[in-house]
């Protein structure tokens, strides 16, 4: 080996490696959607990113800021993913909610990230400490309902659902239904159960926003 050559090699294993922020951002995702919140340690962090602990501060600063970015990874990998199908255009109101569902359900048992929804697994093993990471993950799933609410309304003001329709209380029923599927999946349920259950909600699907119309009256 020739001097240069030498030279290059130890400026070679000198040189250190690049922080891969988004591959950091998944590795730390599954952690979290594994294990939770407080169940998940530095150590586990360090560990599965392959980066140092001063390198995860310099990044998030601590591991609250690190957990808030992991949401913000989610939500850019999944929720609009999710959002995209419910949204199309070209479907009609209750297509619309089937479309979003499979696509949930789909999510929920991907045999390659952990089952269930990411908001709903981490929230659910919060001890009264860990308050402002429980708020997060409430505005999380308040943003899921209202997500449905305002497609609801949407598609309301087009004519596709009465106008008696009470589209708050079946927002707040879908997203109960979706919570459920959560568990279910956590639990091992496959996506052929899963979607037996989104069956017979479509098969409801009229009944339910009639039920939501008399519900309306009622109290009107």
């Amino acid at each position: 080996m020739t001097i240069n050559q030498d030279l290059c090699v130890k400026k070679g294993r000198g040189r250190p490696k690049l922080f891969d922020r988004e591959a950091a951002l998944d590795k730390a995702l599954e952690l979290f959607w594994a294990h939770g919140y407080e169940a998940t340690s530095l150590s586990d962090l360090v560990n599965a990113t392959g980066a140092k602990a001063p390198t995860l501060y310099a990044e998030f600063e601590n591991k609250e800021g690190l957990f808030r970015a992991v949401m913000h990874r989610y939500i850019e990998k999944f929720t609009a993913q999710r959002n995209a199908a419910l949204a199309c255009p070209e479907s009609c109101v209750a297509k619309g909610i089937e479309n979003y569902f499979r696509s949930t359900a789909a999510c929920f048992t991907d045999r390659e990230k952990p089952a269930g929804c990411f908001f709903i697994c981490t929230s659910t093993v919060l001890s009264a400490s860990s308050g402002e990471i429980a708020e997060m993950l409430k505005t999380k799933h308040h943003s899921q309902e209202e997500t449905l609410e305002a497609f609801l309304l949407e598609r309301q003001v087009k004519g596709e659902l009465s106008a008696a329709t009470d589209t708050r209380a079946l927002s707040k029923y879908l997203t109960c239904v979706l919570q459920g599927m959560s568990v279910r999946a956590r639990e091992g349920a496959t996506r052929e159960e899963l979607d037996g259950i989104i069956d017979t909600m479509m098969q409801l699907w009229p009944m339910l926003a009639g039920v939501c119309q008399i519900t309306t009256k009622k109290t009107a």
